[in-house]
């Protein structure tokens, strides 16, 4: 007599979310480079894997880059102001 139940799955890769494009979330509101860099892996990975996450990944890309530019701009603008600052005699 053979049993004939489904066995239930166990949760595969695919079934799970990326944890780089989780991380790479995060890194986006701390640390912009790394978390461009974490979320451009998790966006490859996912492609070839199939696993879920692909909104959190390409959401850590966006951000990321949006704050490394907005970085780049208050510095130049910064170090710009600054040295409207220095008197030279």
């Amino acid at each position: 007599m053979s049993n004939n139940t489904a066995m239930p799955q166990s949760a595969g890769t695919a079934a799970g979310y990326n944890v780089l494009a989780i991380v790479g979330f995060i890194l986006a509101f701390v640390f912009s480079l790394a978390g461009l860099i974490v979320s451009l892996i998790a966006l490859s990975q996912i492609k070839k894997t199939g696993e879920r996450g692909h909104g959190l990944a390409l959401a850590g890309v966006i951000l990321s880059a949006v704050f490394l530019v907005g970085g780049i701009i208050i510095g130049i603008s910064a170090f710009s102001a600054g040295m409207a600052q220095v008197q030279t005699y």
